[in-house]
């Protein structure tokens, strides 16, 4: 009896945005494990470079990419020159995000709410509109939102955060909806509580981590790796009629 392929990514194009550490570097491996050629994208090159040459030394193809997906001209820049060296994508994987104020919400600053914006929300919005312009040339495609358990529960000190990613998962449904008739996919992962620098203001607080470990049934933090499983689901052909879906990946914290 054969082994399925239905997880099998070869001959893929994949990219991946905050893919120099965390779940995004979790994720540009697994996805490059399975075959997929992984773009390897984040804001400072060195970081994805790393991450490439780990992919390359076990086998792996990857080509390291800087963008910063706050910045409208970044993405142009990325999305033409992929166009240019691949001529195709097949799966885009919206990881890169930023939070940078951990406050109670009436204290949120301007430039804290525009920065969280311009990443979080339009930056998902526009790397989703050119990786669906080219998915479209091509057949189709699946876009991958990484989104958070805050965008259907605030977290505390998280309000802006937390919205972004409310609109984030709307965002998936709409390009589910309107996309489907050109073949592409359109799904979010909702991580929850992940041993990463980015939540290390949560996993590191002691009390703050015993308050938060209360509230999940499997009673510990995730790994990035325990996310990456998902998402190759949701990028392979094993999910080929799903989409519109958010899927909690979160100890069973929303249960």
């Amino acid at each position: 009896m054969s082994k399925t392929t239905l997880f099998d990514l070869d001959g893929k194009i994949a990219f991946v945005s905050g893919a120099s550490r965390g779940i995004g570097e979790a994720i540009a491996k697994l996805l490059a494990q399975q075959g997929a050629h992984v773009i390897v994208s984040s804001r400072k090159i060195e970081g994805c470079q790393a991450v490439a040459d780990a992919i390359i030394a076990e086998g792996g193809k990857a080509t390291p990419v800087a963008c910063h997906i706050g910045e409208m001209e970044q993405i142009q820049s990325v999305f033409a020159q992929i166009r240019e060296q691949f001529g195709r994508l097949d799966i885009l994987v919206n990881n890169a995000a930023t939070n940078p104020q951990f406050c109670h919400v009436l204290d949120t600053d301007v430039s804290a709410f525009q920065k969280t914006v311009d990443v979080n929300i339009r930056g998902y919005f526009y790397m989703s509109i050119e990786a669906g312009k080219l998915m479209r040339e091509h057949g189709g495609g699946s876009i991958i939102n990484v989104a958070s358990i805050n965008g259907v529960t605030p977290g505390n000190f998280q309000g802006i955060y937390s919205i972004t990613k409310g609109a984030v998962i709307n965002m998936t449904k709409a390009f589910a909806k309107e996309c489907a008739q050109f073949g592409i996919r359109c799904n979010a992962l909702l991580p929850g509580l992940t041993d990463t620098k980015f939540a290390s203001a949560l996993v590191k607080n002691e009390s703050i981590l015993e308050m938060a470990l209360q509230q999940i049934p499997l009673s510990r933090v995730a790994q990035p790796s325990e996310m990456a499983g998902a998402v190759l689901y949701l990028a392979s052909d094993a999910s080929s009629y799903t989409t519109g879906v958010s899927l909690n990946v979160d100890g069973g914290y929303l249960a």
